[in-house]
């Protein structure tokens, strides 16, 4: 039966709450790292709103979510959630916030159902309601819990919202972000619309972050470690095997995956190991970050810009939000990321899109050390309706690349092959920490055809690399009217070579 508490057990939950994440709050902050050079063309595109935070509030992200009132659900890694009046104000003004709740352990999952909150916390799945209408919330009901935690500061629980079935998924941190001594520790894990905790599949390290495609399938972020070169966007398949063999102790009898050869590469256990999932999208470390965070998927109608049903990906330590197209082949998701914009003021975590269609920015670097210098933040970005020229889409072809661009292309430099310059590589699958890049290659561009819409260009290669990240670098490239691309690199996770 669910346990229900209310009020009057707070302080009790507090304290045992906050002997729980003594050792996350006692956490030595990492260092602030180097910001680039700012890239000033992005604000010409997508400008960055500041929302004001009370002096007295301490709002380290965890996630976000819309209430029907119009009021904006915000909770905090200190367990707190508030609730944000006007916070689509532009300039910002008369910016209201209430606490709503509190006592909770680091929520980094927050949905609504019929105007009441789920809040994903460290050691269960909460309902967190309002019952007599005083703005305050009165009711906590634990909803799910059946997951182990050991205290580790590491065991985050991430959730996401509720999909089109009603379900809500959670990803669950390894022990220390190495392994899983508690069940279902590295696990994804599927909260049913009839109250039912379904185990979804394994082999996850460190989520950073949960989103929902367009087509409604579930994705997360996975940071660099052991068993994961780089980080990486993955689709949480049910069934599949996530790559981090520690959790697969938790498999009922007889179902678990064979577990991989360390020093391997992941597409070549991916053919020992048809459970095994390569991740569609990997981020180049440190080109495109260091920790990939929270994820959103853009179905605003082109409030946004051009990039309607492409998903975006914060990244913690760069403070940036990057931009990912994905196509399926054989029947399996890849794709190609690429920069959106940098320069936000603090880590970026999550992500939430408003009615307006404005991306909201929610950050904080307590322990984990970011390029924005803000403790915290909570930050809008807008496109200003001025369109980027970008490449839009990135399709594999048998024999190279399709690319679709915002706008026209110039023929002259859009069908120069000296326009593009293409480096492959790959990266070690092992039981120790990330890997550098390996086994480069550099194919030959061999032809660049312009399509006859101006807006797209054929590359023809002579030696597409199964596996490999292609780092496809557009200096060259110009638009009908002269400009160069906002972003000139995108880089392409070959899972899958098309046929012909």
């Amino acid at each position: 039966m669910p346990m229900r508490f209310c009020v009057c057990d707070a302080s009790l939950r507090l304290l045992v709450l906050a002997l729980a994440c003594l050792r996350c709050t006692v956490a030595a902050a990492a260092p602030l790292l180097e910001a680039p050079p700012a890239n000033a063309e992005e604000q010409e595109y997508y400008r960055i709103v500041t929302i004001p935070i009370p002096k007295d509030i301490v709002l380290e992200a965890g996630a976000m979510e819309w209430l029907p009132n119009g009021r904006l659900a915000v909770a905090t890694r200190r367990g707190e959630i508030y609730l944000v009046e006007n916070v689509l104000s532009d300039p910002p003004k008369d910016v209201r916030f209430s606490r709503f709740a509190s006592g909770l352990h680091e929520i980094l999952g927050l949905a609504q159902k019929d105007g009441v909150l789920y809040a994903a916390q460290r050691g269960e799945l909460t309902r967190v309601a309002d019952t007599n209408h005083d703005g305050v919330a009165d009711s906590f009901e634990t909803v799910a819990d059946g997951w182990g935690i050991t205290g580790d500061y590491h065991e985050y629980t991430f959730g996401s919202h509720f999909d089109r079935n009603g379900d809500l998924w959670l990803t669950l941190c390894l022990t220390g972000s190495f392994s899983s001594p508690v069940k279902y520790r590295g696990w994804c894990l599927r909260y049913t619309a009839d109250g039912k905790l379904v185990p979804v599949c394994g082999g996850i390290r460190s989520p950073g972050g949960m989103g929902i495609n367009a087509e409604g399938d579930v994705f997360y972020t996975d940071n660099q470690g052991p068993w994961n070169g780089v980080c990486s966007l993955k689709h949480l398949a049910p069934g599949s095997f996530q790559g981090h063999p520690d959790s697969l102790r938790w498999c009922e009898e007889g179902t678990a995956p064979k577990e991989p050869e360390s020093g391997s590469r992941m597409h070549s256990e991916a053919e020992k190991i048809p459970e095994l999932m390569p991740p569609p999208v990997l981020f180049p470390y440190p080109k495109m970050g260091q920790s990939a965070a929270g994820i959103e998927c853009d179905l605003t109608g082109g409030k946004f810009g051009p990039f309607e049903k492409q998903m975006f990906v914060a990244d913690q330590s760069h403070s940036t939000v990057m931009r990912v197209f994905l196509e399926k082949v054989d029947g399996r998701y890849q794709g190609a990321c690429f920069m959106l914009r940098e320069g936000f003021s603090s880590g970026n975590l999550s992500l939430l899109f408003a009615p307006d269609g404005s991306l909201l920015v929610y950050g904080t670097n307590r322990g984990w050390g970011s390029r924005g210098r803000e403790s915290f933040a909570l930050e809008r970005m807008i496109w200003t309706g001025t369109q980027p020229f970008e490449v839009l889409e990135m399709h594999a072809r048998h024999d190279g690349f399709e690319l679709m661009f915002t706008e026209a292309v110039d023929p002259k430099t859009a069908s120069d092959t000296d326009s593009y310059d293409l480096k492959t590589y790959t990266y070690i699958y092992q039981k120790t920490y990330g890997s550098p890049e390996v086994d480069a290659t550099t194919p030959e561009i061999t032809k660049a055809v312009v399509g006859s819409d101006g807006k797209s260009v054929r590359l023809h290669v002579d030696e597409l690399q199964l596996g490999h990240v292609h780092e496809l670098h557009l200096d060259g490239v110009r638009s009908a009217g002269g400009k160069p691309l906002v972003h000139a690199a995108a880089y392409y996770t070959m899972n899958h070579i098309p046929s012909k």
